[in-house]
């Protein structure tokens, strides 16, 4: 197996094998804005970091403007890195008319004379623009190839523009000579940006991922497919205090992204898509039950379909919580119990015929825990399962109830509605002060803030506290 080198990417290492195989060409390829300069900057300032000189051409933006925005972007000192010798810039912009021998010439003896292990070259569209032959560009890239990459064993990076409106890659260079190609894209995902890398082909690579979510968010991060992770050393949840006005939903990152957290006397909508599973909504839904129920405070849970409420207990359990807290602070309504098991004895069953009368129970039942710990209480609401028990029209007519009430008496209401009800989920979006969407795209994670903002967000979890919490990067 060949040796590899580090990306600089966080996120894109563990789907290429650990990185590309030192002495190798790569291509990455894109449209303007698509951040091939940010990548490329992670790679080369990632081989200063471990002791592998590197040098950076550029056809396509003056040294001084590129050293400021690359530290900007990465937060690095990359002023710092060329005056200590570990990374050099050379400023061609100016120089693309001298010939293509000169430029190769001053290439060779930079790449000599820093006994450089990284090279970027940037761009090879601006550059080819000014090669009169059309043979010059494949003297070019042999050249690259043959004597830098291959002789002297410099992994080249070489940045090829995709105008705008097309994504094909179109000098040809791919199919002959280069190890990867990375194609960067920016499109859309429910109206809000979505950047995408495709990984075209890592030569001597499996790629068992081929696309992944990016942002530029502080740098470049790609996002391999969601993962759960096992916390190394478990530990009770430690609440979050509440801002004024608000509910913390037990996440410091969604709450930051709400302005604070949920309203208090409010409706939250979770609008769940096919492709996420239970355990990925339930990173949302567990974190602000946790937050709730461990500062002494009443939950009532109608689960999802699928979710009995041992599942819920198990979730609990994970942050922390005892069994004396779940019997103490959680009720759990069902319409009957269909478990074997013995029943918990915080389950409540409801018959499931007059929906009024279930509904005027579950209210009491929360005003009984809002005097027994005189605190605001939070409810959990599987929209599906009143679906099934009352029909859509009684559906959404208890919601319509249940946000009224939640206003009158300050408490919080988490709806979660999953795919395959678009009109109902429209409709009950008038109703809800926060309107969350859950989906994934190419295995990542992804939530979109609809209101009170439109932002969207890649999702990871978080266990660095001792219990799962999402970990929430903007899309930028």
């Amino acid at each position: 197996m060949s040796e590899c080198v580090s990306s600089g990417v966080e996120g894109l290492d563990e789907i290429i094998g650990g990185g590309f195989p030192r002495g190798s060409l790569i291509l990455l390829a894109g449209n303007p804005g698509t951040g091939k300069t940010v990548f490329s900057a992670h790679f080369l300032v990632k081989g200063a970091e471990s002791d592998e000189p590197g040098i950076y051409v550029s056809f396509a933006e003056d040294k001084g403007l590129l050293i400021k925005n690359i530290s900007n972007h990465l937060g690095c000192d990359l002023k710092l890195l060329e005056d200590e010798g570990k990374v050099r810039i050379l400023d061609l912009v100016a120089m693309k008319d001298i010939g293509i021998s000169a430029i190769l010439d001053l290439i060779l003896r930079e790449v000599r004379a820093a006994k450089a292990k990284r090279l970027v070259v940037d761009s090879f569209t601006a550059m080819a623009q000014a090669f009169k032959e059309p043979i010059d560009v494949r003297v070019f890239v042999h050249t690259i190839l043959n004597r830098i990459v291959r002789q002297m064993g410099c992994t080249t990076l070489i940045i090829e523009e995709v105008p705008l409106g097309e994504s094909k890659i179109s000098t040809g260079v791919e199919e002959f000579v280069a190890d990867s190609v990375i194609l960067l894209r920016a499109g859309e995902v429910g109206g809000l940006l979505l950047r995408e890398l495709e990984l075209v082909k890592v030569r001597g690579t499996r790629l068992a991922q081929r696309k992944l979510v990016y942002t530029l968010e502080g740098g470049f991060k790609a996002f391999p497919p969601f993962k759960p992770k096992l916390a190394m050393e478990p530990k009770r949840f430690q609440p979050i205090p509440d801002p004024p006005e608000k509910y913390s939903t037990g996440s410091g990152d969604l709450d930051e992204a709400l302005g604070g957290g949920v309203p208090r006397g409010s409706l939250t909508l979770l609008d769940v898509n096919e492709k996420v599973t239970t355990l990925q909504y339930h990173l949302f839904v567990a974190s602000m039950a946790a937050n709730f129920v461990l500062q002494g405070r009443g939950l009532i849970d109608i689960p999802s379909s699928g979710v009995d409420p041992f599942m819920f207990y198990k979730y609990f359990s994970i942050y922390g919580g005892t069994e004396e807290d779940f019997n103490r602070y959680v009720r759990i309504i069902e319409a009957k119990s269909v478990s074997k098991l013995k029943p918990l004895p915080s389950v409540i069953t409801m018959k499931g015929e007059d929906w009024r009368e279930d509904l005027d129970k579950a209210l009491k039942i929360s005003s009984q825990l809002r005097v027994e710990t005189g605190q605001p209480t939070l409810s959990i609401i599987g929209v599906d399962t009143l679906i099934t028990l009352y029909g859509e029209e009684r559906c959404e007519e208890i919601l319509n109830l249940a946000a009224i009430w939640a206003r009158r008496v300050d408490a919080a209401v988490i709806a979660i509605i999953k795919a395959g009800r678009k009109k109902l989920s429209k409709r009950l979006s008038a109703l809800a002060d926060v309107y969350l969407h859950l989906t994934r795209e190419n295995g990542c994670l992804l939530l979109s803030n609809i209101k009170p903002g439109t932002a969207l967000y890649a999702v990871e979890m978080d266990v660095s506290k001792g219990y799962p919490l999402p970990k929430l990067t903007p899309i930028v």
